[in-house]
């Protein structure tokens, strides 16, 4: 039975794996069910193409059948996206899915399309049945030019992951979905798609008629006949151009990514500082929590404090379509909150509110304005999101406002402040012991503290980080932040490389716009040599936050790590002009240049980040690096650094053993990577994926270390 659409194949075409159907026949079942529900939701019959029969050709075969691009001319794809559907290898994925999303761009609809209600829907509907690794849910919406959204049919429990059955109780379920409601979901979106398309067809037929039905007088001058052909093309061509591409292009919406703009103090009270930011800061993470916002992190806001800088350049600096400003005033026991949202591209304001509540009204308030905001950008919440958005982690206020006190000073990320803010996280969780999020601060505090060597022993430190990151989970186990510093330190100082990575893969499917999960899961994923998985994940926290030195930081050391010099030196440049100070990066910009052939710039960029690192050292040795590099070229230079190391008061043995790479001592190598080892040194495990010690790959004593670390199994580059 063909489209109830002239010129279309299939009303409905279903895809997936065929190995999603083999174990229980969950696909077949699905199926059988939808064809029920659409019978009785359309008034029309519905055509449904579903690939029974494994053996047809169309699924994991690449003996393409002839008539599958004619199958794929439908109104509707739907794919069942499972965990093993988003394989760009697949047949489904290759054939159906991309396939499809081609066609269904260059037809006469387009695939994005206006729905009566006023939203716009694409024409791919996502049945999903798993909850997605990272990695399969980016290629996904990689494909799709946006944030996958799709009707889930997954049962959560616990360490399960698998597609919700008929029989499945709703209240065991962490979802709470019902099986048949929601089939009839599918129906019913199914319904909304087809009913815009047909009314979109008929409007389209209709302006075809009325551009073609152009009676013209009889005419026996020949000329007359071609200047009325060409007037009618001309028109036809005019039409086309002005009217047809506003019927599809002006329902699609602005991408919907979003800054919050660092909040305006309206109490004289200057030490209210920390609790402006704090309310900012929760409106930010609630917008984080809804799945179709991209929203940037706080840091990125914080470089906008005190801009004189207007909306649309804000905008562009920061890429995003849309900014949050706001206002906060607190006296006695009663807050007043002012937010505005803006379209930054064309500075026009959208929407604004006042808002004036009770100070114990707090934690609604921040999830109404969130929900407020969502409302006018036309987001509909899921279930999960409005949970996590109302969720509160604490109702009591005194514990609220010292954890609030710690986060503001845990953010200028130096020694004493760092300290401070410990002390009012431990006050929060002493004013609530069940305080998830006051927990996590310190579990984020003394990682940093460990991290910096603030804290010596370092495994001190990270012990305390350690126990404070689950006691967070323990309490909450939807804590991103939480599973994100528990990750990194699985990583880098227990060595348990599975682990972390499991924890901050659960860190970014809790909340894909945690800065720091993207951050430590790059740098996990450096470690283990998989150099395009880090790339990937830098290049999203860069997204989040395009003014974060470190980003950069590593940023550079990846593609240093996979050769391309240009695009690290651009990355060390970009850190530079954001923090000037940085000695690290002035040395790796020396690596470059030595690579790129510029031996000027490499040797100015020595002086640069000897003279910071250590200024003591230059005056001791008087000495200028250049004349250093006019006798003795880079083998002086790189002695001049050895002898520096080594008479540092903190040994870096790490240092020492990169300049004794480049000058391809292997013994001497060897040596300082083996006190480092001892010393546990943060970064020692980055050994196994730099690029100075390949020549020690093989070696007996390197292979050692790596073992030590239990790098063994990650040592081809993937």
């Amino acid at each position: 039975m063909p489209s109830i659409i002239s010129g279309f194949e299939y009303d409905i075409f279903i895809s997936y794996r065929q190995k999603d159907n083999k174990h229980d026949g969950w696909v077949t079942e699905f199926v059988n069910q939808l064809k029920g529900e659409i019978e009785a939701t359309f008034k029309e019959d519905i055509s449904i193409y579903f690939d029974e029969n494994p053996h047809d050709g169309l699924l994991e075969t690449h003996n393409v059948d002839k008539s599958l691009e004619a199958k794929l001319k439908c109104l509707i794809f739907i794919p069942i996206i499972s965990q093993t559907y988003c394989d760009s290898k697949s047949f489904a994925w290759q054939h159906e899915f991309c396939a499809f999303n081609k066609l269904a761009k260059e037809d006469q609809f387009g695939r994005d399309i206006k729905l009566s209600s006023g939203n716009v829907a694409g024409r791919i509907l996502p049945v999903k049945i798993h909850d997605l690794d990272p990695e399969d849910k980016t290629l996904l919406e990689n494909e799709l030019g946006g944030p996958l959204r799709g009707i889930e049919f997954i049962y959560k429990e616990a360490g399960v992951n698998r597609p919700l059955k008929p029989n499945d109780d709703p209240k065991e379920n962490l979802n709470k979905t019902n099986y048949i409601n929601q089939v009839n979901k599918v129906a019913n979106a199914s319904k909304e798609i087809i009913t815009a398309l047909k009314r979109l067809s008929q409007h389209i037929e209709e302006v075809s008629k009325q551009t073609l039905e152009v009676k013209p007088a009889p005419q026996k001058n020949p000329m007359k006949k071609i200047i009325a052909g060409f007037i009618i093309l001309l028109a036809l061509i005019i039409v086309g151009y002005f009217y047809i591409p506003k019927l599809f292009k002006s329902y699609i919406p602005l991408e919907k990514t979003i800054a919050v703009l660092p909040f305006r103090n309206l109490s004289n009270d200057s030490t209210q500082l920390y609790f402006c930011d704090g309310f900012m800061e929760e409106i930010l993470n609630n917008l984080q929590r809804i799945n179709s916002f991209t929203v940037r992190s706080r840091t990125s806001s914080d470089h906008y404090r005190s801009t004189k800088k207007s909306i649309i350049a804000i905008g562009n600096e920061l890429n995003v379509n849309y900014l949050v400003e706001g206002s906060v005033g607190r006296e006695g026991g009663s807050i007043k909150i002012w937010v505005q949202l803006i379209d930054s591209k064309a500075d026009k304001h959208i929407w604004s509110n006042d808002y004036t509540r009770e100070s114990k009204q707090i934690f609604s308030l921040q999830s109404e304005i969130a929900k407020d905001i969502a409302s006018e950008l036309k987001t509909v919440l899921s279930s999960k999101e409005k949970v996590l958005i109302e969720k509160n982690q604490t109702g009591n206020i005194e514990a609220y406002d010292l954890y609030l006190r710690g986060r503001y000073f845990w953010y200028k990320r130096n020694r004493d402040d760092q300290r401070r803010s410990i002390e009012y996280f431990e006050k929060s969780v002493r004013a609530d012991t069940n305080y998830a999020l006051a927990y996590s601060g310190l579990a984020d505090a003394y990682y940093y503290q460990a991290w910096s060597g603030w804290v010596l022993p370092r495994d001190a430190g990270y012990a305390r980080a350690k126990k404070y990151a689950m006691k967070a989970i323990a309490l909450n186990n939807d804590i991103a932040e939480a599973h994100a510093t528990l990750g990194e330190i699985y990583c880098w100082s227990e060595w348990k490389w599975e682990e972390a990575r499991k924890e901050l893969k659960l860190a970014i499917e809790l909340d894909p716009n945690c800065l720091t999960a993207h951050f430590y899961y790059s740098q996990l994923l450096d470690v283990l040599r998989e150099n395009k998985e880090a790339r990937q994940q830098i290049n999203i926290a860069l997204k989040i936050d395009p003014f974060f030195a470190m980003l950069y930081y590593v940023s550079g050391l990846y593609y240093y790590h996979t050769g391309s010099y240009n695009e690290s030196l651009n990355n060390w440049q970009k850190m530079l002009e954001l923090d000037a100070e940085r000695s690290a990066a002035h040395f790796y910009c020396f690596l470059d240049y030595i690579k790129l052939g510029e031996n000027i710039k490499a040797v100015e960029s020595f002086q640069k980040f000897m003279q910071l690192h250590n200024d003591t050292l230059s005056a001791k040795y008087s000495y200028n690096a250049m004349d250093v590099y006019n006798k003795s070229g880079f083998e002086g230079i790189l002695n001049l650094m050895l002898k520096w190391v080594s008479e540092t008061q903190n040994k870096s043995y790490l240092g020492g053993a990169m300049a004794n790479s480049l000058l391809g001592n292997k013994k001497e190598t060897l040596d300082c990577l083996e006190k480092a080892f001892e010393q546990r040194s943060p970064e020692i495990p980055r050994i196994n994926n730099s690029p100075y010690y390949e020549f020690l790959r093989k070696e007996p004593r390197f292979q050692v270390l790596i073992n030590k670390m239990g790098l063994t199994d990650y040592q081809m580059v993937k």
